[in-house]
Formats: C-alpha cells, sequence, structure tokens
C-alpha cells in the first residue's frame, strides 16, 4: 500500500519551469531542486511532455520547457498525466461474502471512493500550475520576513 510521488513531483517540476521565463532548464538542474535522479525526472518530463504540458530544446543550452503558459494547465490536467491510479483501491481480495460486512462493503466505498475523487477532481481542476508557482512564492516572502523578523 504505497502511494505515488509523481503528482508531486511533476508539480514541482511545472512550477520551477513556470519561473524560468522560457530558459529552458535541463534534467540536471530540475532533479537538483527536486531532490531525486535525473533519470526519474527524463521519465515523469516523457509523460509531461505527452500530455502536451512540457517540450523540450535541443543542443547546447536546451533542456525542458512549458508547452503552455503556467495559468492554462490545470492540476487535474497534471494528475491525469503522471498517476493513471485511482485516489484509493478496493480490497485485493474478494471480501468474504458469509459477512454481512464483507459482502456489502464494496457496494459501499465504491460510493464512497467516488465522490472523493470527483472531489479530488474538482479541486485540481480549479488551480493551475501559475497558482501553485504563486503559492512558493508567497511562501518564501513569508519565510524571509520570519528570518528578518527573528534576526
Amino acid at each position: 500500500m504505497n502511494t505515488s510521488s509523481r503528482f508531486a513531483f511533476a508539480v514541482h517540476v511545472l512550477a520551477l519551469l513556470s519561473q524560468q521565463d522560457g530558459v529552458p532548464l535541463s534534467s540536471e538542474m530540475i532533479a537538483g531542486s527536486v531532490n531525486t535522479n535525473p533519470v526519474l525526472i527524463r521519465r515523469l518530463l516523457a509523460m509531461l511532455s505527452e500530455a502536451g504540458l512540457t517540450t523540450s530544446q535541443l543542443g547546447a543550452g536546451g533542456g525542458a520547457l512549458l508547452a503552455r503558459a503556467p495559468e492554462d494547465i490545470t492540476l487535474l490536467e497534471v494528475y491525469r498525466a503522471v498517476d493513471d491510479a485511482q485516489l484509493f483501491a478496493m480490497h485485493r481480495e474478494e471480501p468474504n461474502p458469509a459477512c454481512v460486512v464483507g459482502r456489502n462493503i464494496q457496494a459501499v466505498l465504491r460510493g464512497i471512493i467516488d465522490d472523493a475523487q470527483q472531489a479530488m477532481e474538482a479541486s485540481l481542476a480549479s488551480r493551475t500550475v501559475a497558482d501553485a508557482t504563486a503559492d512558493v512564492e508567497r511562501v518564501e516572502r513569508q519565510r524571509e520576513r520570519k528570518k528578518r523578523v527573528r534576526a
């Protein structure tokens, strides 16, 4: 029962690219920010590129770029580009049909999980990469203010 960090990494990558004003970033530079392996970043960039969210510039000084303006990329698009799983999974094995809970829990959970998935997707659809980047910058300003107050 493990969760994927692809969505978090993808939003991180796209927010980083959105701050570059059209200057491409190498997978090594991106990996340094995410604190992961450049190979993982290249795989993630391939998924994002396939979804039309990033593009690549080849040659010296090349690297990854946003394919669209950050305000035109919803976090739902990012989620769908990198995560194909449902938010929650059902039982791997069928529960015991001789048990009142076992024979009915799947139907109950399907409704609950579908509602949760729809709520999460609606929330992601209402936010963009530009929103995430602005939030990063806001949090950084707050951090800097606190640092100055302590000094």
